[in-house]
């Protein structure tokens, strides 16, 4: 575990709202969530349309309860409006536009008001200060820069806590390496798995990552497990915390995990109203149920989204740190990446924590779907770790088969390839491949 562990904020320091009671958090939801409604209602046909056909309108919305009454948004819906039919404001007045990679179908196309950027601006500020980001910090960013909203969304709260921050954007990781050496930044914001590739460069270059200035690793953008962050936290001596958010929302900044506490992130429920739903139903779910989470935004101009569909499977748990607003557990999947091998559902998370309990494997991995005659088959392909022994890889691939089989009940095949074989990731990691 860190040497680093980080202390709670003064709470001096913490916006009013995150000090407010549970029922002055409610009016101001309420009030906001009235608010949105209205709004897109008013300006966008989709949300018209969809109100108008399940027989809800604005007016109806007399609690927080009745936005269970409203119809679901969904990222066919975002693309269906593409490029700019979701938009509730002018084109001339969106001063920004992000969008997904598009590579299941058209992007998502995501817009933003100087108010927006001002209010994403806010939130991610209030995610850098939870995981122990304090103003004149370096904050390195390893996000990418450009359509994806990682980059610019850390860069702008880092800014706006007042940290000098520096846009290395990814890739080029030996050059990460010589700047985190040379400018010794306290804060590193990245996915979890360019992150170990970095650290990888480290070693090979012959240089100790523990010995590194970081105290802080704010990463997100992929699902990343509890053994990932001890795999992280010992080899770099640093606080691992966990940052949520997709574009469709705002981008990164929806909820943030504590350093005093790391036990789930909580939700900036003044901006973005969360729900858990059934995956299959739709049916909202009692707290501390898993399920899907939805979200709906509470200040949003230029997108506003009504009850978004997230396929992020999470539960809601009450606040600790933060005791105004809900956590989210740390998302376990998406319900869309959900591999159904011969009955059984499985998840990359689920093989991941499996890989970081046997000894010779490293955390780069990647899952390959195949099919045989009618049945679906399963590779694990994984790397060996540098100082593995070789006669350990076959020892270690046999305990990977019977844990996935003893934990998952599932058979699959194992290949235990040589460091740096797997293909690393400067963004979002692809965990699986088909090739059915």
């Amino acid at each position: 575990m860190s040497r680093r562990l980080g202390t709670a904020p003064d709470p001096g320091t913490l916006d009013p709202i995150e000090r407010a009671s549970a029922d002055e958090l409610a009016a101001l939801q309420l009030d906001r969530l009235q608010w949105t409604l209205r709004h897109a209602y008013d300006n966008v046909p989709f949300y018209r349309r969809t109100f108008d056909a399940a027989g809800v309108h604005p007016t109806d919305c007399r609690s927080l309860a009745d936005l269970a009454r409203f119809p679901f948004t969904t990222k066919a819906h975002l693309r269906d409006g593409y490029p700019f039919g979701m938009f509730a404001v002018p084109r001339e007045r969106v001063i920004r536009v992000h969008a997904s990679s598009g590579t299941t179908g058209r992007p998502t196309v995501v817009g933003y008001t100087a108010a927006d950027i001002a209010m994403w601006s806010d939130v991610m500020a209030r995610s850098i200060r939870a995981a122990g980001g304090r103003p004149g910090d370096i904050v390195h960013v390893a996000y990418g820069y450009g359509l994806f909203t990682g980059g610019l969304g850390a860069h702008y709260g880092a800014e706006r806590l007042g940290c000098t921050v520096v846009p290395v954007s990814g890739g080029m990781t030996a050059r990460q390496v010589q700047l985190i050496t040379d400018f010794r930044p306290d804060v590193i914001m990245v996915t979890p798995s360019y992150l170990l590739a970095i650290v990888d460069e480290f070693v090979r270059q012959g240089l100790d990552p523990r010995a590194s200035s970081l105290r802080t690793a704010i990463l997100g953008a992929e699902p990343w497990t509890q053994e990932m962050r001890a795999e992280i936290e010992d080899r770099l001596d640093l606080d691992a915390v966990d940052i949520y958010g997709l574009s469709e929302v705002v981008g990164p900044g929806v909820a943030n995990e504590c350093v005093e506490t790391k036990d789930g992130l909580h939700i900036w429920e003044d901006h973005f109203y969360p729900e858990i739903v059934d995956p299959e139903t739709g049916e909202v779910q009692p707290g501390g149920a898993a399920g899907e989470l939805v979200f709906t935004s509470l200040t949003k101009e230029a997108l506003p989204v009504i009850r978004y569909r997230t396929r992020d499977l999470s539960r809601l748990l009450p606040g600790t740190a933060r005791p105004a607003f809900r956590r989210m557990e740390k998302v376990t999947g998406r319900s869309d990446d959900m591999i159904i091998l011969r009955g059984v559902n499985l998840f990359p998370t689920q093989i991941e924590e499996l890989i970081l309990r046997i000894p010779g494997l490293a955390p780069h991995f990647q899952l390959v779907r195949r099919r045989a005659g009618r049945l679906d088959e399963l590779t694990v392909r994984v790397e060996a770790r540098p100082d593995a022994p070789g006669e350990r890889r076959a020892a270690a691939a046999a305990e990977l088969v019977a844990a996935v089989k003893g934990t998952i009940g599932v058979t699959v095949a194992v290949e235990v390839l040589d460091p740096g074989e797997v293909e690393r990731s400067q963004g979002k990691m692809v965990r699986i491949v088909d090739q059915r």
